[in-house]
């Protein structure tokens, strides 16, 4: 199952598991991504092939599976519970075990269909592959997982006896199920360290030599590969014994994109937020959310802030928006135009306080904004600080309808009221 680590380690661990909006700096990657580049590493996953058309399907099963009698189909979109999913076209599931025979027909229905699970939301993510997958004969699933732990300053890696299901009920039921080994990111994983998961995993079948083998290979591609998260469920034992990755959730991070330019080149657009790909071009702070005031405000503190205020005063965010402290006009009319293209946004609200940024730049902005994109919901704007004589000038000239307020209080109760008016 992927993304679910949830409040497993509390206070160390706060990864996705609600479908609403986060700030996630880190690159998510497909399960056959992952599954690929575990491979590459030595570790044990199970013969498989990402296709994209009818046509593909046909010949991947032809070639690849010439001897199996079932196989697994799984479609391919960065979010969890593909498994219990629907299809807007009506489809329960996204993985299914089939008859060879059958594999073409359902992986047809799947490609180029909306996949909705408990953590798209109900607009769902577009299936573009789909990973086909030998079938294994499993014996015994278990769970494992390596993420980043605050409360230790390093890679924790977590181990339960028991996989496969959600393993966020497994902790609250069973938590002395649960094995959590600290490694020294310094000293790297040492054999006492893998041998510790190892018994926590309790395999059945397979050799224990040969498991610490394959933990000591993960924690590699860990930390070789600029990781925050590789979680495996079920990572699980096999007939002939053999400890294997039959799932893959790996995510990187996005401050290690200059130095693993291959991982990062797997990233994949068509399942993001189109605003949040937009706003990377144009090198912004963006993180769309799910209310109906737009916000644009320089610095991540006055950002969150500016949140906070629209909450209080009755409002919902409809984003995250920093243009930074050096922002230059064409970002700002960048800006503006991702705003604007959110059909929920109601209303905008402008609070920038000039410091490094300058209040006429933005009001430039503003102005040549509204020329390219019909604004056809309130602007509250609020400006303080460097050039903000310049910056109310260029906005008064413009003959634009604004409304102006003077404090982040004020600012906040005009864009509510404008947004929802009293009646």
């Amino acid at each position: 199952m992927r993304g679910s680590l949830g409040k497993l380690v509390a206070g160390s661990l706060s990864l996705a598991g609600r479908w609403q909006k986060q700030q996630l700096r880190r690159l998510n990657v497909h399960e056959y991504q992952g599954a690929e580049l575990m491979s590459k590493y030595g570790i044990n996953v199970p013969k498989g092939v990402a296709v994209s058309s009818v046509e593909e399907v046909k010949e991947a099963v032809r070639s690849g599976f010439p001897n199996e009698k079932e196989i697994v189909v799984k479609s391919q979109i960065l979010a969890g519970g593909r498994g219990l999913g629907t299809f807007k076209s009506g489809l329960q599931g996204g993985v299914h075990i089939v008859k060879t025979e059958e594999v073409a027909d359902i992986a047809g229905k799947m490609l180029g269909q909306i996949l909705v699970t408990k953590q798209t939301g109900p607009q769902g993510k577009i299936v573009s592959k789909v990973y086909l997958c030998q079938k294994l004969s499993l014996v015994n699933e278990m769970y494992f997982a390596i993420t980043l732990d605050r409360q230790t300053a390093g890679p924790l890696i977590i181990a339960c006896r028991k996989g496969g299901t959600s393993i966020e009920d497994l902790a609250e039921k069973f938590p002395d199920m649960i094995i959590k080994v600290p490694i020294d990111v310094f000293k790297g994983i040492t054999d006492e360290d893998a041998a510790k998961v190892v018994d926590g995993l309790a395999p059945k079948v397979a050799d224990k030599s040969a498991s610490i083998e394959q933990v000591k290979k993960l924690y590699q591609l860990f930390c070789e590969r600029d990781c925050t998260l590789l979680e495996i469920n079920p990572i699980a034992e096999t007939s002939d014994n053999q400890l294997v990755a039959a799932d893959a959730k790996l995510n990187f991070d996005d401050n290690a994109a200059f130095r693993q330019k291959e991982i990062f080149a797997l990233r994949d657009p068509s399942q993001e937020d189109p605003r949040e790909v937009d706003a990377a071009k144009a090198d912004l702070n963006y993180i769309g959310l799910d209310g109906e005031i737009g916000c644009m405000v320089n610095g991540a503190g006055l950002a969150m802030a500016t949140m906070d205020i629209i909450k209080l005063h009755g409002g919902t965010p409809a984003n995250f928006l920093d243009v930074g402290g050096n922002a230059s006009e064409s970002q700002v009319v960048e800006a503006f135009k991702i705003l604007t293209s959110d059909d929920k946004v109601k209303a905008i609200l402008v609070n920038i306080f000039g410091g490094i940024m300058k209040c006429d730049i933005i009001a430039s902005g503003i102005v040549n904004a509204a020329k390219q994109v019909a604004l056809k919901v309130p602007v509250v704007v609020r400006l303080e600080g460097t050039n903000v004589d310049q910056g109310k000038r260029i906005l008064k000239e413009s003959g634009m309808t604004l409304i102006t307020a003077e404090d982040l209080d004020d600012a906040a109760e005009k864009a509510w009221n404008s947004e929802s008016p009293p009646k």
